[in-house]
C-alpha cells in the first residue's frame, strides 16, 4: 500500500471510531463482557479521542512527512506486544508502524482480545493489502524489530527475549499533578478527569498530587464526586473497600469522599481507587525529586493543562521515546 492509501485506511479507522453504529455497540459490549474495566462508554470515549486527535488526514500527512515515511512498504516487519490497561492503548503504536510503511505482527493483550482484532478485520474488508501489513499473531519470532509494553517485571523478560534485535521496551509509568491552591473549580473538575477517567488505569492518569503545605483538599474532594458512580462498578468498589479498610486498620490518616481514598505517600504510583499526595515547600522545585523514567506527564499550571492529560496527540509518545525515530532506525 502506498502512503496515500495508508493514510486513507487510518482515516477509515477514525471514522469508524467516531460512529456509534449498532455493530460497534455490539463489539463494545463483547469487550466489556471480557474485561469489566472496558466499559462501553470508555471504549467509545477512548476511540473517539484517538480519532479526533490522531486520525485526521492532514495531521497524519504532516506527521508522516516529518519522518520521511515511504510511499511503499519498507519490507521490514515489527513485532508489537500490546498492553491492555485501557481501551485502544496500543493503537498509537499500530498507526505509527503502519503509517511509516513497516509490516507488523501484533500480539494483543490477554485483557483485550477483541477491540484491536475487530479494527484489523474491519479495515481489511475495505482496504485490500491491509491484512498483509497488519497481522494478529500469538508468536512474534523472526521480526526485524520489536515494540513491547508491559509492567516492570514483563519488561525484564522483553529485554532478554528481544535483546538480539532492535527493540523499544516500555515499563510502568504514571502521572502527577502540581497544585498551588489557586485552582479554579473548572481546573479541579478537569483534574478530576485526569485522575479518574478509565478508572485511573492509564499511564497518563494522575496518581499523585504535589501540593503546598496547608493545602485545602475539600474543593478537590467535592470535584471528584462526579465519579461517585464508580461505587456501582463492582471491581472498582471492591478495590475502594479494600484500600479504605487497609488505611483504617493501619491507623493511617486518610481523606475520602466515599469513592476515592487520599493518602500522603512519596510514591507516585497508587493503587486503583487511591490517590497519593506529597507536600512541597517551594513550587519552583516541587517536581525536582520526580524520577523522569517513571513519570509520563505532569499536569498543572505551566505543564499540561488540567483536564487534558487524557488527550494526547500524535507526537505525545509513550515513555517520551519517539516511536517514529525508532521505526526510522530499523529502516536504515
Amino acid at each position: 500500500m502506498n502512503l496515500n492509501k495508508r493514510i486513507e485506511a487510518l482515516c477509515h479507522i477514525g471514522e469508524y471510531l467516531k460512529e456509534d453504529s449498532s455493530a460497534y455497540q455490539e463489539i463494545r459490549q463483547r469487550a466489556f463482557f471480557e474485561n469489566k474495566w472496558f466499559t462501553p462508554e470508555y471504549i467509545y470515549r477512548s476511540g473517539k479521542m484517538i480519532a479526533d486527535n490522531m486520525l485526521e488526514q492532514d495531521m497524519l500527512r504532516v506527521f508522516a512527512n516529518q519522518y520521511g515515511a515511504g510511499e511503499a512498504s519498507t519490507g521490514k516487519t515489527i513485532g508489537l506486544v500490546m498492553a491492555g490497561n485501557i481501551p485502544y492503548v496500543g493503537l498509537h503504536d499500530l498507526l505509527c508502524i503502519f503509517l511509516y510503511g513497516h509490516r507488523q505482527r501484533i500480539k494483543p493483550s490477554s485483557k483485550d482480545t477483541i477491540l484491536i482484532k475487530n479494527l484489523v478485520k474491519m479495515v481489511s474488508t475495505t482496504f485490500p493489502g491491509f491484512e498483509e501489513m497488519v497481522v494478529i499473531d500469538e508468536m512474534l519470532k523472526g521480526c526485524d524489530g520489536y515494540i513491547a509494553t508491559g509492567n516492570d517485571n514483563s519488561a525484564r523478560y522483553f529485554e532478554y527475549y528481544f535483546s538480539k534485535y532492535p527493540h523499544l521496551i516500555r515499563k510502568n509509568r504514571t502521572s502527577v499533578a502540581v497544585l498551588d491552591g489557586t485552582e479554579s473549580q473548572e481546573d479541579l473538575e478537569g483534574l478530576a478527569d485526569d485522575i479518574q477517567l478509565y478508572f485511573g488505569l492509564g499511564c497518563r492518569n494522575v496518581t499523585q498530587l504535589l501540593v503546598p503545605e496547608a493545602y485545602d483538599f475539600v474543593p478537590l474532594l467535592k470535584a471528584l464526586r462526579k465519579y461517585d458512580h464508580y461505587r456501582d462498578h463492582e471491581k472498582y468498589r471492591n478495590n475502594f473497600d479494600y484500600q479504605l479498610t487497609i488505611a483504617i486498620m493501619n491507623n493511617r490518616f486518610y481523606m475520602s469522599n466515599d469513592s476515592i481514598v487520599l493518602l500522603e505517600n512519596e510514591s507516585p504510583f497508587s493503587p486503583i481507587s487511591q490517590l497519593h499526595y506529597q507536600y512541597y515547600s517551594d513550587r519552583e522545585t516541587a517536581t525536582d525529586g520526580l524520577d523522569s523514567n517513571k513519570i509520563q506527564c505532569i499536569v498543572g499550571k505551566g505543564f499540561i493543562p488540567f483536564g487534558e492529560a487524557q488527550h494526547p496527540g500524535l507526537g505525545d509518545f509513550p515513555d517520551g521515546i519517539d516511536t517514529m525515530e525508532f521505526l526510522s532506525s530499523i529502516d536504515k
